[in-house]
């Protein structure tokens, strides 16, 4: 039977299964990115960003009012945003929903029309620079051809209208962006847009889809009014709310941390682990405190242990010990606090040494949410909060938390890489304005040239360099420096490219987990034999997926 309408029951479940068929497409998504590098991670965001959407949404009553469903839609997508696509997919939801909590009734095509325009309006506004072959291109183009609709067009003709059209206009991204024709791929952002339309199509169709949607760690809280924390912690299902510190005196690389996160998630949510030099601060809610405690022991000595009763009606948030001491009185807060994104330990050690009072664990393999980044400035006691992402994928889901923030004031420093985000710090003035900071930060971080040595995941051919999987590449901020199969020699053609193109008289060598000490010893070698004039330093970052971290000013 033909329809030119839907309710707020349809709407509902046309969401869920969007989210659902954007998540049996990450991977493929992911397996989009220009660069092959092994932290694909744009269906992992989206999908993340969408998942956080639907937890909430499928935590509301089965006869909850369309407001109520916007709000929810909104709310969640907003602060589980991760990376640049999860942020504009969030405003694309915002934007939509904006229009639709207004409707009474049943939604028209004329009500999706004009949700479409504000969606797409919220999505280019929310981009500093909007670039076309992008996410932003293809949402336009589902606008533009649902505009050429009316009331009296069948809704599943309407669909089926803009998912062609959709498809074609993710076809031609390669046109409008060099770098994805030369690596051979269409924008992944846009073709997790068109995954997340297809699953409404199927479902609209009447495919048999299942809608259930998993229990992970995503917040599920108001994202425009009041206190994240005091909403989800009222709502909690879990019975305690605990927060202890380890003092580490066994190995805990990163993807022991990583996993420890993981056994956190399995036992229940909010569960947070930041490391800082020997020490890593845990919060998690869950109805088995002692099981959480045991398990920790078997990476160190525990102490600041705090366990809360959430059925008691506490509404005290999960802190570390040195947290709550300052941020009991808004009066008591110091002037300035700083949040730093960091992956490694000895990188995160750093931060640690100049100033950062939290840093939130993740980077290029895992990008912090938006809420991941509220609850740390609920954390800080401070009335300005510098907020350095140090990775260009998650200054966008920064100020976002930025903008959701009212009772701080937060500045966010575009910081695109570790390197840029120490040299930001160690010029922080104390009796400047968050402005004149800011600009002074800015100012420092593009003298500082940062270069990333990894291996690639799959054959491609980038700025004139042929490249096969498992090659190791050195890149710059502006590309593909370097191509090898050795470590060691891809890392000094890295540096050498690096110091031709910029020059300067400090270069900083972090290593990763992956190297030896002596290696990086030997590499800082090599390196001061070529430019014995520049003052050189070694660090052990720790730093995952990444053999080295260069630096150059």
């Amino acid at each position: 039977m033909a329809s030119n309408s839907i309710d707020t029951r349809m709407f509902r479940n046309l969401f869920l299964a969007g989210a659902k068929n954007l998540e049996f497409k990450k991977e493929y998504i992911n397996e989009l990115n220009v660069f092959p590098v092994p932290d694909g991670d744009t269906g992992t965001n989206m999908t993340l960003t969408i998942m956080s959407a639907a937890r909430e949404l499928q935590a509301l009553p089965e006869d909850a009012d369309l407001k109520t469903v916007c709000k929810a839609i909104s709310s969640g997508s907003l602060r589980g945003a991760r990376g640049n696509s999860g942020v504009i997919l969030s405003q694309l939801f915002r934007g939509m929903c904006k229009v639709l909590k207004t409707v009474e009734d049943k939604i028209t095509i004329e009500d999706l029309i004009q949700s479409f325009d504000k969606a797409v309006e919220s999505a280019y506004k929310a981009v500093m620079k909007p670039t076309e072959g992008t996410i932003l291109t293809v949402s336009k183009g589902i606008y533009e051809k649902a505009s050429e609709y009316d009331n009296n067009s069948d809704m599943s003709e309407f669909i089926d209208a803009i998912i062609v059209h959709a498809q074609k206009v993710l076809e031609s991204t390669p046109e409008m962006l060099p770098v994805l024709k030369q690596a051979g791929v269409v924008d992944s952002g846009g073709a997790g847009l068109l995954e997340v339309l297809k699953g409404v199509q199927r479902y609209f169709r009447g495919e048999q889809m299942d809608l259930s949607i998993g229990d992970e760690n995503e917040p599920s809280a108001d994202a425009e009014e009041g206190s994240a924390l005091a909403k989800s912690r009222s709502s909690s299902k879990y019975t305690y709310d605990m927060a202890f510190t380890i003092l580490l005196t066994r190995n805990f690389n990163i993807k022991q941390e990583q996993d420890f996160l993981k056994y956190l998630e399995s036992m229940g949510d909010r569960a947070t682990v930041n490391v800082v030099d020997t020490n890593a601060a845990i919060t998690v809610r869950t109805n088995d405190p002692g099981l959480v405690l045991q398990r920790a022991l078997s990476f160190g000595d525990l102490t600041d242990i705090r366990i809360d009763n959430l059925k008691a009606g506490k509404e005290k948030a999960p802190a570390t010990q040195k947290e709550e001491k300052g941020a009991v009185d808004p009066s008591q807060w110091k002037d300035a606090g700083f949040i730093a994104i960091s992956a490694g330990d000895g990188l995160s050690a750093v931060f640690g040494d100049l100033g950062a009072d939290h840093i939130i664990s993740g980077g290029q393999t895992m990008n912090p949410s938006t809420d991941d980044i509220l609850l740390a400035i609920e954390k800080v006691p401070a009335k300005t909060i510098y907020v350095l992402p140090n990775n260009k994928n998650i200054i966008m889901a920064a100020n976002q938390a930025r903008d959701l923030t009212k009772d701080k004031e937060i500045v966010v420093v575009p910081s695109k890489t570790i390197p840029q985000g120490i040299a930001a710090m160690i010029n922080f003035m104390p009796d400047q304005s968050g402005e004149e900071n800011l600009a002074a930060m800015t100012e420092v971080m593009r003298d500082v040239s940062t270069g990333q040595v990894t291996y690639a995941v799959r054959d491609t051919e980038l700025g004139g360099k042929v490249i096969h999987e498992n090659d190791i590449m050195g890149i710059g901020d502006g590309g593909i420096l370097a191509v090898g199969q050795d470590v060691g020699k891809t890392t000094l053609e890295m540096v050498d490219v690096m110091m031709k193109d910029k020059g300067g008289e400090l270069i900083s060598i972090y290593y990763g987990e992956d190297i030896k000490e002596s290696e990086a010893q030997e590499m800082t070698k090599q390196i001061r034999e070529r430019y014995g004039d520049c003052d050189i330093e070694l660090v052990r970052g720790g730093q995952p997926i990444y053999y080295y971290l260069i630096s150059i000013e």
